[in-house]
């Protein structure tokens, strides 16, 4: 039975292209609409996640159909399609079932959203996992401003210092930030704790970058860290899932991210690799920007802990020392330092 809400304050929000971004035809639709899924609320809302919980079938029903699933009304889906940047129904229904296709063709849709159980064998896991960070690779691609990603390494390619805040899961992708750029030669700390990230924001000046990383960008620790740098002139960077969050309104640049949860991973856990992903991008490109120095810094911070890394290898063998002497030390790489080869130990 359809429900016939009333379009008052208290019944549907509506929700236009000035509340959500609209985006290209060529953006993933279902991309959008989980990026938009925070700020629906009402009827909208549940359209959003009726179309979520099963996008081929929602590719398949009629407006009338899709209503009555969804318990809105006809009007309420046509909100909703122009809510997420199209004329009506019909392109919706063309959008969705295009992406579902090519998804289907990729072979990334097995299990997307289903509970894992506990009598669950890990293959049968292991299979919705991949399939379910697939998903979120593939929108996080489809979201991502890579002009916004230009930006942001040009300004940390040209920083003095880069200061990177976060918070629990947030804080380890920051470290693995600061690690990776630290090796090429840029000035970058990661902070944790809000005390001693707001001390580092205070000493910030024009020319230096904050990053702030938070899926929610609701994480008010992060917010008050970067909002602190922002106000001493550094140019402010922020790596979340909601563009309209506290923490991408008060950011210079916003680099978008996507997630796909599964049991016991849920958004902010999921969002991990998306984002390692992205930052990852943002490392490449300021190596590309400062080749030669980045170049010079890797090979030296590689060098300098080959011992180490020799002597780790050739303990607890006895025969290993004369072996490690005619090998030689491990020859550096070529070509750009990727974060995987630049690890330490």
């Amino acid at each position: 039975m359809v429900d016939h809400e009333v379009d008052t304050a208290a019944g549907t929000a509506v929700v236009d292209a000035d509340v959500l971004d609209r985006r290209t035809a060529s953006d993933g639709v279902l991309a959008r609409v989980r990026n938009g899924l925070g700020e629906l609320t009402g009827a909208l809302r549940r359209v959003a996640e009726h179309v979520l919980s099963d996008p081929e079938a929602a590719a398949r029903s009629t407006i009338v159909e899709l209503a009555e699933r969804s318990g809105t009304s006809p009007a309420t889906i046509t909100r909703f399609c122009r809510a997420m940047g199209f004329e009506g129904y019909a392109d919706l229904r063309l959008g969705i079932a295009s992406e579902t296709g090519r998804a289907r063709s990729a072979g990334w849709t097995i299990d997307i959203g289903r509970e894992i159980q506990p009598s669950d064998p890990l293959a049968r896991v292991l299979d919705q996992i991949m399939a379910a960070d697939t998903r979120a690779m593939h929108d996080t691609a489809t979201l991502l401003d890579l002009t916004e990603v230009e930006r942001a390494a040009v300004a940390i390619a040209g920083a003095s210092r880069v200061n990177i805040f976060g918070a629990s899961g947030s804080a380890l992708v920051g470290e693995e930030m600061q690690f990776s750029l630290h090796r090429i030669g840029v000035a970058a700390w990661a902070w944790n704790d809000v005390h001693e990230g707001l001390a580092s924001a205070a000493l910030l000046r024009s020319g230096d970058v904050a990053l702030g990383i938070s899926h929610t960008g609701q994480t008010r620790e992060t917010i008050e860290m970067l909002a602190e740098a922002g106000s001493r002139g550094a140019t402010t960077l922020a790596l979340t899932g909601f563009p309209r969050s506290p923490l991408a309104e008060l950011a210079d640049i916003v680099l978008l991210t996507a997630s796909q949860a599964t049991t016991f991973r849920p958004d902010a856990l999921s969002a991990r690799h998306p984002q390692l992903v992205v930052l990852d991008l943002l490392y490449i490109a300021v190596a590309q920007r400062t080749h030669d120095r980045a170049h010079a810094a890797f090979r030296r911070t590689a060098q300098a802990v080959d011992g180490h890394k020799a002597a780790k290898r050739l303990s607890g063998n006895p025969g290993a020392s004369e072996a490690g002497r005619r090998l030689g030390p491990p020859q550096p790489t070529r070509g750009f330092p990727t974060t995987s080869e630049g690890a330490l130990s």
